[in-house]
């Protein structure tokens, strides 16, 4: 058996998942979102690949998904899903650039008042941890679920 084959079968996934997301505002106050094949209308995030620091997880998943460069102005804490072993990292932050568009994670790009933002989003812990990040007095948080 060649090494290649015998790592392919020891391999597990990993136990767990770290990922980091983006509250991005722009100008206006207004909030970024993307539109998922899945999920529905959520902010740009992802998970943190090997190597990479969260910031820049962060910075590269709103990138992939938005087409929009961004600045990290601050950490906003961490949402733990213990049951499934995911942390999720937040950070506030403002478009420097780039240019809209969609991408296979996202069919639709936006930038819209708050209030719509938060109707438009369907997932409650979403809206959530969208709350707690425009909420700085609560900064930073640590929210188990």
């Amino acid at each position: 058996m060649s090494a290649n084959q015998n790592m392919r079968q020891t391999y597990t996934p990993p136990k767990h998942i770290v990922s980091a997301a983006t509250i991005v505002l722009n100008e206006h106050g207004e909030l970024l979102l993307i539109k998922g094949p899945r999920r529905g209308w959520e902010m740009p995030g992802g998970q943190v690949e090997e190597g990479e620091s969260l910031k820049e997880a962060a910075i590269r998943e709103t990138r992939e998904e938005s087409g929009i460069e961004v600045e990290i102005t601050k950490f906003c804490g961490i949402f733990q899903n213990v049951n499934e072993s995911i942390c999720n990292t937040l950070f506030l932050a403002k478009p420097v650039g780039g240019t809209m568009t969609t991408s296979d994670e996202s069919l639709e790009v936006g930038f819209f008042p708050i209030e719509e933002a938060l109707e438009m989003v369907t997932f409650p812990n979403f809206r959530e941890r969208i709350r707690c990040c425009l909420d700085e007095e609560a900064h930073p948080f640590y929210v188990e679920f």
